[in-house]
């Protein structure tokens, strides 16, 4: 009897083993990843992880999808305190910067991730740093306006041509508002990035000569008295900018498709909702980027897919974005999203929509033209650690002019002194 439960002990100590032993070859690795949307685009990289699990049977991803706000208000304070995923889909690049992971180490082929996403790396490296690679871009974005056609039609006015000014628009937007009973005009985004659009091509610089932030000169006020001017005139309506206060954002997509907006100024990431959002309800199209005083610019933009550097398993997150990055998955995103590429090699062939309707194919052209319209000074702006310090002061205080808590000349003194206290106390 003694011997027989000798045997069964070892028996027994013997199955555990195995089943550790099991355990751990099947053991995965979790990767999470942060994701918001704008159009489609979750439903596409989830299908394409899936195909990547198949693959790595050793790694699992989680995708936590969340709101836009989510990514904006929240993710910074959880990277602060040393927590969040171990990847996120963000848009305020520089400042996330700091949280980023160097992946240059655990990268299969760091040479392809130069080639191919060069000019948008420094986007998202850390500040004073030439070499980190630290995530690649879901997409290149263009701001620009989107117009209800039919609108144009049934007033019987014409659009305004490739070179025509934003006082053209919004000349143009104001008499057809009126004679078909449209409630908005023109909107645009209430977001600093949009605003910059406007400054931008009015000629504003941004920064001095030693790369500082000089945010209030001519060409910002131009476009500052521009907006608003447009809403004491009634080109642009309070509601939407006034009906949020501080530096929260506020969209058009639903007044714009409902055929309640003339010209929505917004980007190239609306097309595939507005693809599928507006269907046949109305004629849609993308306009070239208005001119100002000083040149035809939009604000390049978009949103980066980066590894956070507190991840526990660098090497599992780096396998994820290799091969996310990799251009036939890559290539497959982008086509099925209806996003402008954000990588010099599939941009270079070009992409074959297939899935687009003939007025998202037609915007999407439209956007991709205006990339070499881009001002120097706006690549800049959107590479600047600092930038979202700058839109938020710009749309916190613009925003109090326009609701009519202070004038045009206060607002410009208050977003100097908050640029500069809030960049001080940045680098502390």
């Amino acid at each position: 009897m003694q011997r027989k439960h000798r045997i069964s002990a070892f028996a027994a100590t013997a199955g555990l083993a195995v089943g550790l032993m099991a355990t751990t070859a099947f053991a995965q690795t979790t990767v999470r990843i942060a994701w918001y949307s704008d159009g489609n685009e979750g439903e596409v990289v989830s299908d394409l992880l899936k195909r990547f699990e198949a693959q790595n049977k050793d790694i699992k991803v989680v995708l936590d999808q969340v709101p836009y706000k989510a990514i904006t208000e929240n993710l910074p304070v959880q990277l602060a305190s040393g927590q969040g995923p171990d990847i996120a889909r963000v848009v305020d690049l520089g400042g996330v910067a700091r949280y980023a992971l160097d992946m240059r180490p655990y990268l299969k082929d760091a040479a392809y991730w130069e080639q191919n996403f060069g000019p948008f790396l420094p986007w998202m490296r850390p500040e004073g740093d030439s070499s980190a690679i630290t995530g690649f871009m879901t997409q290149l974005t263009v701001t620009g306006p989107f117009v209800n056609k039919t609108l144009f039609e049934q007033a019987g006015i014409a659009l305004p041509g490739a070179k025509a000014s934003w006082e053209d628009w919004g000349k143009a937007v104001k008499a057809v508002a009126d004679k078909v009973q449209a409630p908005f005009p023109l909107a645009m985004d209430r977001s600093g990035h949009r605003f910059f659009s406007v400054a931008v091509a009015e000629g504003a610089k941004v920064f001095d000569d030693k790369g500082e932030p000089a945010v209030i000169d001519d060409g910002f006020k131009r476009a500052a008295k521009l907006v608003y001017d447009w809403h004491n005139n009634g080109v642009m309506k309070k509601e939407l900018w006034g009906s949020v206060s501080g530096t929260a954002y506020r969209g058009a997509n639903d007044e714009f498709k409902n055929a309640q907006v003339v010209l929505y100024h917004s980007g190239s990431w609306q097309i595939s909702q507005f693809d599928k959002t507006v269907g046949d309800a109305f004629d849609w199209v993308a306009v070239p980027s208005p001119c100002g005083a000083g040149n035809c610019s939009g604000m390049p933009g978009g949103a980066g897919l980066v590894a956070i550097k507190t991840t526990k398993n660098p090497e599992a997150v780096a396998k994820v974005m290799d091969y996310l990055a990799s251009e036939p998955v890559l290539s497959e995103f982008y086509a099925r999203s209806l996003f402008v590429p954000g990588h010099l090699g599939i941009a270079a062939k070009g992409l074959d929509y297939k899935d687009a309707s003939p007025q998202a194919k037609a915007a999407l052209k439209v956007f991709s033209d205006q990339v070499a319209q881009l001002s120097p000074v706006a690549y800049k702006l959107q590479g600047y650690v600092n930038n979202r310090v700058i839109f938020n002061a710009v749309i916190s205080r613009l925003g109090q002019a326009i609701s009519g808590e202070g004038t045009l000349d206060e607002a410009y003194k208050r977003i100097e002194s908050d640029v500069a206290q809030q960049i001080a106390e940045r680098k502390k």
